[in-house]
């Protein structure tokens, strides 16, 4: 007699009360996106991949300085320099191993040319281990290129901080 109480209590009060909660979201709108299509937006201070910035002339601004492979607490910088037919230098080898970066943004801090900056970009999966070993040509931006708005805030605080700002 127990059990056949328990189960009229449980079709009658709890069951509708189930239901009233199912009712309640039902109205409202999905928290989902069609991600394809529609791709969430990012936070400000998001840091997803890698690009390499170049001068308005379409020169590369990394000097080959070392600072960001030595700032990386991951190791995933890797770079050689050379010296081009101006006497410049600049890096002939600069590559980024995705495996091992943490994504951290400290290679981005310690540029002096501010050369390197991490974009609000997400989508880079693959299925093979050796695509995620960026080169210094899949990093460099299309030139000539639209300002990014979060450049403008990165060279803000570095002036506010005291960092001289080395692009006019």
């Amino acid at each position: 007699m127990k059990e056949v109480l328990k189960a009229v209590v449980n079709v009658f009060l709890k069951m509708p009360l189930g239901f009233m909660v199912t009712i309640k979201y039902f109205f409202r709108k999905p928290v989902t996106l069609d991600y394809p299509h529609k791709k969430r937006p990012m936070a400000p201070r998001y840091r997803g991949r890698h690009y390499l910035e170049r001068y308005d002339d379409g020169t590369e601004r990394c000097v080959c300085c070392g600072l960001c492979a030595a700032a990386c607490p991951a190791d995933a910088i890797y770079m050689e320099p050379e010296e081009n037919e101006k006497g410049e230098r600049r890096a002939r080898i600069y590559e980024i191993n995705l495996l091992r970066c943490i994504f951290c943004g400290f290679c981005e801090e310690a540029c002096p040319e501010e050369a390197i900056f991490l974009g609000h970009e997400y989508e880079f999966s693959d299925y093979e281990r050796s695509s995620f070993l960026w080169t210094k040509e899949q990093m460099l931006v299309q030139h000539p290129r639209k300002d990014n708005p979060f450049k403008r805030i990165y060279r803000r605080v570095r002036k506010a901080y005291g960092a001289p700002d080395k692009i006019s």
